[in-house]
């Protein structure tokens, strides 16, 4: 029997060849006006970074490094979300507070010892997102003291919230041009509330 399929024909990579990257991965500039989807990170185009549990912190670490990310979503084996790990909570005080508190060595401190649990954090709908600048979004961030936002929607079908994006502190800085070297939350924000006042971006 003949073979009903041709081969591609095929060129030889060119030098100087570029390859193409999510929109996300490679930020625009924006100002305190623009709209603030253009610093949310959209889960429907850039895979969910996403941690076990039970994943030892300093494996949680590496994932972040290697996602080039500073959050990763804690799920169940079902798929649920069932908290929030930043590096802020795998490097700051949270480690060394659960090995005085329980007398654990720190190889056996795991993600969910230092997690935020789903019932402490507090979501943006992403209907009021789509309204929303990225003052607006700098603002919240302040309020809530931490670097790290979630924006929600709902799956009709199923009923239930879903995940839809992150807002992250460094990544609106980044996209305000603002060079941070620190991860020091009052710090971060009196950079970007300087950038805004100077108009950066616009």
């Amino acid at each position: 029997m003949a073979n009903a399929y041709k081969r591609l024909g095929s060129v030889w990579l060119e030098a100087g060849a570029g390859y193409h990257q999510p929109a996300s991965f490679s930020p625009q500039p924006v100002g305190a006006d623009s709209p603030a989807l253009e610093v949310m990170t959209d889960l429907r185009l850039v895979p969910a970074a996403t941690i076990d549990p039970e994943t030892h912190v300093d494996v949680a670490n590496q994932a972040m490094i290697a996602r080039g990310v500073r959050s990763l979503l804690v799920v169940d084996r079902t798929g649920n979300v069932i908290g929030l790990v930043t590096a802020r909570d795998i490097l700051g005080e949270r480690p060394m507070q659960v090995v005085t508190k329980r007398g654990v060595k720190h190889d056996e401190i795991r993600v969910e010892d230092v997690m935020t649990p789903r019932e402490q954090i507090e979501v943006l709908d992403f209907s009021e997102v789509l309204r929303a600048r990225v003052g607006g979004i700098v603002e919240t961030l302040k309020h809530s003291g931490r670097q790290h936002a979630l924006v929600v929607d709902r799956d009709v079908t199923a009923n239930r919230q879903m995940v839809r994006g992150i807002f992250s502190a460094s990544q609106v800085a980044r996209q305000l041009g603002i060079p941070l070297h620190s991860t020091e939350v009052a710090r971060t924000f009196a950079e970007i509330e300087a950038a805004i006042a100077q108009g950066a971006g616009v």
